[in-house]
């Protein structure tokens, strides 16, 4: 069964389905909540059935090719990713600009981002902090108070030592290049939007590389699921894989909140 509904039904109705014995692919982001994912995690484990959520951007170019060059060492240890978009403008009137419905500002491209980003940082996820700005847009948008944040931003600290930041903003003026800034000891690498960018450096100076990303396979993921049920491949976007892009926008919204970083729990 797939489902391919507005964020905030996502949790029933993969239960509900579930519950009838149904393997589910659900759109991404998986939820809203980590309850959400858990206790949808919890449904499909009393069944033995395929749960899963449609991450075919697990398989852009962008993301294949940044993989590929920051495992080979190109830029050395990874110390941080740096995931943003902007722009300025007023969000558009179709549920996706309302907070309840769709999570917030940060839950359709910022899901992508963080699938991302977990790609190149695999460690354990220790704490997270958030923060949101809202009030500019409200009042001009269709769903006024309902409206997504202005602007939100994420801190995720990482077990080894290494962090991510998120940005999505509907009031910059000037946005960064590219989707992801991915800094370690010898280099950066800076893709998204355009050509990729490696920049290393060492005694002699600074060397920069450009390239335009290879063709994206997201007929993979199908290509994956159906291999799962019919061949026992690994699934490779598992429940709990899904599960950790939302465990991170659900903490940043709470410390957005609360105005404190919160714990991570087992990720």
């Amino acid at each position: 069964m797939t489902i391919i509904t507005p964020h905030n039904t996502h949790s029933a109705l993969a239960i509900e389905c579930l519950r009838a014995g149904r393997h589910v692919v659900c759109e991404k982001p998986m939820a809203i909540t980590t309850d959400e994912c858990d206790a949808m995690i919890t449904e499909a484990a009393k069944g033995n059935l395929v749960l899963s959520a449609y991450h075919n951007r697990h398989w852009d170019g962008c993301i294949m090719n940044a993989v590929e060059k920051i495992r080979s060492g190109a830029i050395g240890e990874v110390v941080r990713i740096e995931a943003h978009m902007g722009r300025w403008g007023k969000p558009g009137e179709t549920w996706r600009s309302s907070r309840s419905i769709s999570g917030g500002i940060l839950y359709d491209w910022g899901a992508h981002l963080l699938e991302y980003s977990l790609q190149i940082i695999d460690d354990d996820i220790v704490e997270v902090c958030g923060f949101a700005r809202t009030g500019f847009w409200a009042g001009r948008s269709a769903w006024k108070d309902d409206t997504n944040e202005d602007e939100a931003f994420a801190v995720v600290r990482f077990a080894g030592g290494a962090w991510l930041t998120l940005s999505m903003s509907s009031i910059d003026s000037n946005p960064k290049r590219g989707m992801l800034e991915i800094t370690g000891t010898k280099g950066s690498f800076v893709f998204g939007g355009g050509p990729w960018e490696l920049t290393t450096s060492d005694g002699d100076g600074t060397v920069v590389r450009k390239g335009d990303d290879p063709p994206g396979e997201g007929w993979r993921y199908y290509k994956n699921v159906a291999d799962h049920l019919t061949k026992d491949e690994a699934l490779i976007i598992t429940a709990d894989w899904a599960r950790r892009p939302i465990h991170i926008l659900d903490l940043a919204g709470r410390s957005a909140r609360q105005g404190a970083a919160l714990k991570a729990k087992y990720v």
